[in-house]
């Protein structure tokens, strides 16, 4: 009963259009609370089913005009919970071709309809979360490597499909990892890389190791994301320019997140000369979204973990003054960045309000990326409790 009570605030929330932070206000409202001892996360505890809302319920069945009796019906068709990669891979080596294999030709038509797939899948991932878009994700990945292994394909598109396989899971990887899902991530990782050196591609294996690099760089384990982010950057002697900027950037993150100040700054300069170079060489498609705007957030995120405000707020000021609003996501994530960045610079009011798009625009991400940063944001801001725009702030999320 729990999960469809969890399930049923969500569905009508979300038909009335309300983030999380709007309805714990309107379930205050009704409730003649002081203060607003019911926040957005507890809102988001609720609907993950986390936390039952007991003495809630009334309040929130009038905040959403809907019966007490509509919030805990079952509903017919429940969401089964998302599948994990064993899911659509068979058991041993997923990408062995099978022994006898009676399966419809693969030809290039093929793998361009993949490659296009593909690149569907990466656009998707600039609009849509993680949380969200992990199904779709592993359905074209388990898809892909059936294709490979019961296909009938020349030694030629055989590579070009594990290139294909390779591309997919990196993007695929990035999706689990943006879901909270690590471990599925790098098992997703790890299979691309199996498949692009096969493939003897060089510059896939390393936006792969980079992409793994990142994850565990981010998720605690600094050390080894840098050692993973320098392989990466070592073996890429023939990659592209984009490539190359896009290695030092993550070589550059690692540094940073382990305190290594110099370092850092020397592998976003060299990142920058890397790009300079980019001029219409042939380069892989997943190349497309490396430029000068995303090195320069790339840039103000170092510095902001480099507490070096007063060049971090600038930059991301100017990049974010002219970003695409339909990136959510990213704009969620790079807004984060501004908030620290002013509460480092002593700008607690103008941060809170930062603060504050962020978890407006993080409330109805399935993200696990925004909603860390929201609580290293809302971490930051504690020092300035005092503060009355930071303590409303605090107060509504906590």
């Amino acid at each position: 009963m729990t999960g469809s009570v969890a399930a049923n605030i969500r569905r009508f929330r979300e038909q009335r259009g309300w983030s999380q932070a709007r309805l714990a206000r309107e379930v205050c409202r009704v409730a003649d609370v002081q203060g607003q001892p019911v926040g957005r996360q507890e809102v988001s505890r609720w609907e993950t089913g986390k936390r039952r809302p007991r003495k809630w319920l009334p309040f929130i069945s009038a905040a959403l005009g809907v019966p007490v009796e509509a919030l805990r019906a079952s509903r017919e068709t429940v969401e089964p919970p998302p599948p994990s990669l064993t899911d659509y891979l068979p058991e041993g080596d997923p990408l062995a071709p099978l022994g006898a294999r009676e399966g419809r030709r693969v030809g290039v038509a093929a793998v361009a309809d993949l490659q296009r797939r593909v690149h569907g899948l990466r656009l998707a991932d600039d609009v849509i979360a993680g949380g969200d878009l992990l199904r779709p994700a592993l359905r074209e990945f388990g898809s892909a490597v059936r294709l490979f292994r019961e296909g009938t394909h020349t030694e030629a598109v055989g590579r070009s499909l594990l290139r294909v396989i390779g591309e997919l899971a990196q993007i695929a990887g990035w999706i689990a990892s943006d879901a909270g899902r690590h471990a599925e991530a790098e098992r997703i990782y790890r299979l691309g890389s199996s498949a692009a050196h096969t493939a003897e591609d060089t510059t896939l294996a390393g936006n792969l190791l980079g992409s793994l690099a990142y994850q565990r760089t981010n998720t605690g384990d600094v050390q080894e994301g840098l050692g993973m982010a320098r392989a990466a950057l070592e073996n890429a002697h023939e990659a592209p320019p984009r490539a190359r900027a896009l290695y030092l950037d993550r070589v550059a993150w690692a540094h940073a997140k382990a305190g290594e100040d110099q370092a850092a700054i020397r592998a976003v300069n060299e990142a920058g000369e890397a790009l300079a170079d980019h001029g219409g060489e042939d380069e892989p498609g997943y190349l497309y979204w490396v430029d000068a705007g995303e090195l320069r957030v790339m840039e103000a995120r170092v510095y902001t973990e480099l507490r070096r405000p007063l060049r971090a707020v600038p930059v991301l000021r100017d990049v974010l003054g002219r970003y695409d609003a339909t990136h959510t996501r990213e704009l969620a994530l790079y807004l984060s960045w501004l908030a620290v960045a002013l509460t480092d610079a002593n700008e607690p009011e103008e941060a809170a309000a930062t603060a504050e798009r962020v978890m407006t625009l993080s409330a109805s991400l399935a993200s696990d990326r925004t909603a860390r940063r929201t609580e290293v944001v809302l971490s930051r801001l504690e020092r300035f409790r005092e503060v009355p725009e930071v303590r409303a702030l605090l107060g509504s999320a906590a």
